[in-house]
C-alpha cells in the first residue's frame, strides 16, 4: 500500500487540490490556500510540510512555489518571510536577544514578530496559536518548561509542521524522544570559568548563591558544582544557596544567611545569579562592614548591569545577541531545506573581568 493510501480522504482530497491550483498558479500563499480548501494555517503548512518531503513542491517564505525553476511567478520577490517570536520577558534578558534575532532576520529579509510571555504563565499555547493564525513561516520559542502545559506545548510544536527552534530551552518529543531544534548559552561553563577565575587568584572556597526562580539557575548550579568538584575543592563546606527575587521582602534575610554562611565557613568567593541579586548581596556586605573584593570576591551571572554598578562587577555574560542570530538562522535554514538533520547549537558565554573579584586577604 502506498503512502498515499495510508491517509484520509480528506487529506488525500486536500493535497490533491493544492497541487492542482500549485499547477495553475506557481506560487500560492499558506493564506490563499486555507481560505481556498477551507483548512487552517497549522493542517495547510502540515500539508506543504508533507509535500516538500515528498519533492513535490518547494517552500518558499509565505507560502509554496513548484519545485521546478519554471515559477509562473518570482516567489523570493513576493514574500517576505515572518518568524514568530515568544519570549518570557521583554524586560530582562532577552531584549538583547531579540535584538539579535532581528539583525538576523534583516540580513535573511526576514521579520521578526515578536510577543512577550511570562515566567508565570500556565500555558504558552495561547500566545503561539496566535503567532500561528497570524501566518507565520516559523517560531523561535522560550517556553516555560516547569509549567503543567509544557510538554503538551511541545508535542505540539513538534507537530506543527513547520520550523520550530527552541530558545535557551532543549526538548524533546514523540514516541522516540527526538529532539526539537534549540539554541542555547552553556550556562554550566559559563559557571565554571567563573569559578576557575577565582580559583586562579588563589580563592579555596568558592560559594555560589542563585535567584531561586529563574530557569538558568540549575545550569549554573550544575557548572558550579562540577568545577568546583574537579578543582578538589569542597562543595558541601561553603556557600550554596537559592535566594528570592532581591525586589522582595524577603530579599535581605536570605542574603544575610548566605553572609553568615560565607562567614562561617571561610568562604571567599561567591558566583551570584542574576545582577539584581548581586548587586544587593554587594550592598549588604557593604552595610555590615564587608568589603568587596577585600573581604569577599563576587561574580555576577547575566551581566545586564553589573558593569554599571560601583565596585564594577566581574560577571559571566552569556552570548545573548549570538543566540537570537543563530535561532533566526536555524529557522532560515529549515525553511530553505525541511530535510536536514536536526541541529542543536551551543554557545559559549564570555567572562567580563572587572574590580569585585581579587585575591583574597590572606
Amino acid at each position: 500500500m502506498s503512502n498515499t493510501d495510508k491517509r484520509g480522504p480528506l487529506q488525500v482530497a486536500r493535497r490533491a487540490r493544492l497541487l492542482e491550483q500549485l499547477q495553475r498558479d506557481g506560487v500560492l500563499r499558506v493564506s490563499d490556500l486555507t481560505d481556498a480548501l477551507g483548512a487552517s494555517t497549522v493542517t495547510i503548512r502540515r500539508d506543504i510540510a508533507q509535500l516538500a518531503s515528498e519533492g513535490l513542491v518547494r517552500r518558499v517564505h509565505g507560502g509554496v512555489a513548484l519545485p521546478s525553476g519554471d515559477d509562473q511567478r518570482d516567489s523570493d520577490d513576493l514574500f517576505s518571510g515572518s518568524i514568530g517570536m515568544l519570549v518570557p520577558s521583554l524586560d530582562y534578558y532577552y531584549p538583547h536577544v531579540a535584538r539579535g534575532a532581528e539583525e538576523a532576520a534583516r540580513d535573511l529579509d526576514l521579520r521578526i514578530v515578536l510577543r512577550g510571555s511570562s515566567y508565570q504563565t500556565e500555558d504558552d499555547r495561547p500566545q503561539l496559536d496566535r503567532l500561528v493564525d497570524q501566518g507565520v513561516d516559523a517560531l523561535i520559542v522560550a517556553p516555560r518548561m516547569d509549567a503543567p502545559t509544557a510538554q503538551q506545548t511541545i508535542e505540539w510544536l513538534a507537530g506543527l509542521g513547520m520550523p520550530v527552534v527552541l530558545l535557551e530551552r532543549t526538548a524533546t518529543a514523540g514516541p522516540h524522544h527526538a529532539h526539537l531544534e534549540s539554541v542555547v548559552s552553556d550556562h554550566a561553563q559559563g559557571a565554571g570559568m567563573a569559578v576557575r577565575h577565582l580559583t586562579g587568584l588563589g580563592h579555596r572556597k568558592v560559594g555560589v548563591v542563585l535567584a531561586a526562580l529563574s530557569p538558568t539557575s540549575p545550569h549554573i548550579h550544575r557548572g558550579w558544582h562540577e568545577a568546583v568538584t574537579e578543582l578538589g575543592l569542597d562543595a558541601n563546606d561553603t556557600v550554596d544557596a537559592l535566594v528570592p527575587d532581591a525586589r522582595t521582602p524577603d530579599s535581605k534575610a536570605a542574603l544575610d544567611k548566605a553572609l553568615d554562611r560565607a562567614l562561617s565557613t571561610g568562604t571567599t568567593a561567591l558566583l551570584v545569579h542574576a545582577d539584581a541579586e548581586a548587586i544587593a548581596l554587594v550592598q549588604r556586605c557593604e552595610e555590615r562592614h564587608m568589603s568587596v573584593p577585600g573581604d569577599l570576591s563576587v561574580i555576577a551571572y547575566d551581566d545586564e548591569v553589573a558593569g554599571l554598578f560601583s565596585p564594577a562587577l566581574t560577571a559571566v555574560r552569556p552570548p545573548r545577541g549570538s543566540i537570537g542570530r543563530a535561532a533566526v538562522r536555524l529557522a532560515a535554514d529549515r525553511l530553505a531545506d525541511p530535510g536536514r538533520p536536526t541541529h542543536r547549537i551551543v554557545i559559549s558565554p564570555a567572562l567580563r573581568i572587572r574590580d569585585s573579584a581579587a585575591a583574597p586577604n590572606s
